[in-house]
């Protein structure tokens, strides 16, 4: 039975493995890709979460934290949510966004949200299951 737990160092290289899965377009550097892992892990705005199974990674979910003008209190934001291609539909999807959704909750946030591609359907469809609602659209300019 899978347990979800907070990252560690030692995670990198199996996450980085599920950060494929979930970008398989995406070119990585995993030097960049490793910097980016260790400053989130010293973060006190950011949660780094995975779902372990049989000693395995099986998911990761990140959540970042930070203070909102709109929201006029903390507000929650899911970074990254990916579960192993072979250990879908077994909950951990789930298990995982209940488990930071508590966690924001515990760090006072008074709203969790998050973006998604226009292409993961079933993801959207997912999301607005747990009660999620389209709120607006994501824009984004490389620099």
């Amino acid at each position: 039975m899978w347990q979800i737990r907070k990252c560690s160092a030692a995670d990198f290289d199996r996450v980085a493995g599920l950060l494929r899965q979930l970008w398989p377009n995406k070119p990585t550097d995993l030097k960049r890709l490793r910097l980016a892992w260790d400053r989130s892990l010293a973060s006190t705005s950011q949660r780094l979460v995975c779902a372990i199974d049989n000693g395995e990674v099986v998911g990761f979910c990140s959540l970042s934290i930070k203070n909102s003008l709109w929201n006029e209190a903390p507000l929650a934001h899911v970074d990254e949510l990916v579960v192993a291609e072979r250990a879908r539909e077994q909950g951990i999807g789930t298990g995982l966004m209940d488990y930071v959704i508590d966690m924001a909750e515990k760090a006072g946030c008074t709203r969790i949200e998050l973006d998604s591609a226009f292409h993961r359907e079933e993801a959207h469809a997912y999301y607005e299951r747990k009660g999620f609602e389209k709120r607006a659209f994501l824009f984004s300019l490389p620099l």
